[in-house]
């Protein structure tokens, strides 16, 4: 496969996942919003949060100021002045879809195709009282895209680069995720947890789909080690780093390119670090710096993935995420 062909794959695959990935997360901000706050400080600290996760602080407050509700919500959602907003990715997603399109089927195009035509008509009559709809259709057209993916196109490398961009692409969303999350709530939080404290948590587990899980596998109240646990460990969550590694890691030995030996190397180690790690261990070490170091890899992963397989282009894969302030941009993937 050409080297350009891969690279369209792999972006309009991370596009399509980074689309979803921020509807989620404004999605679970927008519910956090509505419910009772123990932290300390004024609503806009919440509203950082999704400008944090998805690296968009220093540009939102250049244009915005102050983090309010509904102008975040529209600058993550549908500003085509924002490089990551939602509007910006399923745009790029189409152009590398219509660039590869020799490479994948016809449904495929079709899907990504009336998703960015019908987010041109939803746009424009968009006003905030509709922004969670609007969430809820940007997740079904992903899942609805996933879903005619692995229904129709032949199991190729071209299924293979796919799959490497959506599953490192949500491994690096989930981190960022319980990083950020994590910090607002468990670092201002010292005392047994509130009824308030549980749905805040539970809004973080909703953000990743792993609520209804993680009442399966623990049945019993909601602690933040455990939240930490199915969101970085357990391999039968769909979201969780470990699963994602799983996915790469084999999508990776599935190219098996000459030239990507490093980027196998690193991949895993990567997976082995999270298939043999404990719980204990990673809040021995200190939860902010194990993601931070993950997140450090996987940014070397998509580096070494690009030189070994894709266009030279100068894309950032990731950055590291430092201690958060209330105003502090964490660099995302542009």
């Amino acid at each position: 496969m050409l080297s350009r062909t891969a690279d369209n794959l792999f972006w309009m695959a991370r596009h399509i996942e980074r689309a979803e990935n921020t509807a989620r997360v404004l999605d679970v901000a927008h519910r956090t919003s509505l419910l009772p706050l123990d932290i300390e400080g004024p609503e806009a600290y919440l509203w950082y949060a999704p400008l944090n996760i998805t690296g968009c602080a220093n540009g939102y407050e250049l244009k915005h100021g102050l983090a309010r509700g509904s102008t975040v919500n529209r600058y993550l959602a549908l500003d085509p002045e924002n490089p990551a907003s939602i509007y910006n990715c399923l745009r790029l997603a189409r152009e590398n879809a219509r660039a590869a399109r020799g490479a994948i089927t016809s449904e495929m195009w079709e899907v990504i195709n009336a998703t960015w035509l019908e987010l041109n008509r939803v746009s424009r009559d968009l006003d905030n009282e509709r922004f969670t709809d609007f969430f809820d259709w940007v997740k079904d057209r992903s899942h609805l895209f996933r879903g005619v993916t692995l229904g129709t196109i032949i199991k190729d490398i071209a299924l293979s680069f796919i799959k490497l961009g959506t599953f490192l692409e949500r491994a690096d969303n989930t981190a960022r995720i319980l990083d950020v999350k994590y910090h607002i709530l468990f670092s201002e939080n010292n005392s047994v947890m509130s009824a308030a404290d549980f749905y805040q948590w539970g809004a973080l587990l909703k953000s990743v789909s792993a609520f209804e899980a993680y009442r399966k596998i623990y049945r019993d109240v909601i602690t933040p080690i455990k939240v930490a646990e199915i969101m970085i460990l357990r391999d039968d969550m769909p979201r969780s780093l470990h699963n994602c590694m799983n996915e790469v890691e084999a999508a990776i030995i599935d190219i098996n390119g000459s030239s990507g030996r490093e980027a196998r190397r690193r991949a895993g180690e990567i997976h082995a670090a999270l298939h043999f790690g404990r719980i204990e261990d990673v809040f021995e070490q200190g939860l902010h710096d194990y993601l931070t170091d993950f997140l450090n890899d996987a940014s070397l992963l998509g580096q070494e993935i690009r030189d070994a397989y894709l266009s030279r282009r100068d894309y950032i894969i990731s950055a590291p995420i430092k201690k958060q302030s209330q105003t502090q941009q964490i660099a995302f993937v542009n």
